[in-house]
């Protein structure tokens, strides 16, 4: 019998996308431009094989987003039709938009038929009645390259019922990207290092040149990661260490009041209507001094437009009050569906990806970062002298290496896990939303935490009903 769906899960992966509501698509993003060939300073690993458990044959059938930077996907396709070929394995890969691959998840895994691995961008909690169980792969993978990141282990594995129901190889950091130019002239030459930093610098910037910071309230991802790296640091979370709702609480309060202030002195109101791919565009038309992202709209720029790109730098996580985090820009979940007709082949096709992810490294152009640190021994040294034309060479060096970078991030779910529960309320955008009344007007920050809390009250209820996270 097929998979039967909760009516929201479809309703949250439209609204995750930006399908719901206005329309609009991640696709813009999946456009950029690819960023200059090798510059020659770095090389790309070798390729590792090993045979596989057990004799494979057959087909093996795999979906996944068009990868923003697309020298990954010409690599990916023939990386993989090699390995099928020394296994005996035919292997088709089709590349989605990352607009459509939600519904496509969807839509497949309640047909109860399609391809035997469905890969995404986000955590694919509240699918776990519908996948297999992949604590076999993780734990190969584990015994291979050591221990796997918190960030990844947390985005990928339910505590609850025991099961890893994705495999993440891996993921990518949301650094902060700033306009050197525009910052230096304020005071802060190497950008704002905490968010009193960036309401100080960007409030001048906007008075003096009109320039915004851009950071948005609206019904897509970067919002939630934004509303995410604001709470944290002001000691605040929307759920507890044991999966328990703990929203309400004076932290949020100051970390709403925060944001509004940062509104009104720094943005302006179209932050409220972005889609995925606005702070992007702002950034390489040289329209924003400020964004939270990865470093593909800077990739983009290096061909798009190079004075932006020349002038871009990046930031870690901004310290607040209490801390400084930052929430995963991707993070990379592999999923088995209980409909795939070829799981062994599925499950061994992971384990060989996963020990090549140094080479996704390279031919992502640094986007992508392994959840095992022994993954990418050159990162490092990539970071320092960028093999693809950064200028200066180490303008990536902040991000140090895997280790650094998983120092000031964390998985959506902080403290506790990317449960069910986690994934409806980043589906449904409730952070975005609590900020943007606020910013609006339209309540005060008491209310409109009071309201968010309720929200995810019920949301967790429900969740806990099925008995697919703990706490209560």
């Amino acid at each position: 019998m097929p998979f039967q769906i909760d009516p929201w899960t479809r309703r949250r992966f439209l609204q995750l996308t930006g399908l719901a509501g206005a329309g609009v698509t991640l696709g813009a993003c999946a456009s950029e431009p690819e960023s200059p060939a090798d510059q020659g300073g770095g090389q790309a690993p070798s390729p590792v094989f090993n045979e596989p458990a057990t004799k494979l044959s057959g087909e093996l059938s795999i979906l996944l987003w068009s990868h923003f930077v697309p020298s990954h996907d010409t690599w990916f396709d023939s990386f993989a039709k090699d390995w099928g070929k020394k296994v005996g394995v035919n292997v088709r890969v089709d590349h989605v938009d990352v607009g459509n691959v939600p519904t496509q998840i969807a839509s497949q895994i309640q047909a109860g038929q399609g391809h035997d691995i469905l890969q995404y961008i986000a955590t694919l909690s509240e699918f776990e009645e519908g996948v297999l169980d992949l604590t076999d792969v993780n734990e190969e993978v584990t015994n291979r390259h050591g221990e796997q990141l918190e960030i990844c282990r947390q985005s990928s594995f339910n505590p609850h019922t025991n099961k890893f129901y994705a495999h993440a190889p891996g993921w990518v950091p949301d650094p902060g990207n700033f306009r050197k130019s525009l910052w230096e002239p304020v005071g802060f030459p190497d950008g704002p290092s905490t968010w009193d930093d960036l309401l100080q610098g960007a409030t001048e910037i906007k008075k003096s040149q009109g320039i915004p910071v851009g950071l948005g309230m609206s019904q897509e991802i970067d919002s939630n990661m934004f509303g995410h790296a604001v709470l944290w640091s002001h000691g605040a979370s929307v759920q507890d260490e044991n999966e328990n709702v703990a929203l309400d609480s004076p932290e949020t309060v100051a970390a709403v009041e925060f944001v509004q202030k940062l509104f009104k002195n720094a943005m302006t109101d179209e932050v409220f209507s972005w889609n995925a791919s606005s702070n992007n565009e702002g950034l390489i038309a040289g329209e924003l001094s400020y964004i939270l992202n990865s470093i593909s709209a800077w990739r983009s720029s290096q061909e798009a437009n190079p004075q932006v790109a020349k002038d871009t730098f990046f930031v870690p996580a901004l310290e607040g009050p209490e801390t400084a985090l930052a929430a995963q820009h991707v993070m990379y979940n592999y999923v088995v569906p209980k409909h795939a007709k070829n799981p062994d082949a599925a499950k061994e096709f992971m384990l060989h990806y996963t020990d090549n992810f140094g080479l996704a490294t390279y031919h992502s152009r640094l986007y992508d970062f392994p959840s095992w640190s022994s993954l990418s021994p050159k990162l490092g040294d990539w970071l320092s002298s960028d093999p693809f034309g950064a200028k200066p060479a180490d303008k990536l060096s902040l991000l140090g290496n895997v280790d650094t970078a998983a120092e000031w991030s964390a998985s959506i779910g902080h403290p506790g896990p990317s449960s069910p529960a986690i994934g409806e309320i980043i589906g449904t955008f409730v952070i975005p939303n609590m900020f943007a009344r606020a910013a609006r007007g339209g309540m005060s920050p008491e209310q409109t935490v009071k309201r968010a809390h309720q929200e995810c009250e019920r949301i967790f209820s429900r969740w806990r009903k099925r008995d697919l996270i703990g706490g209560g």
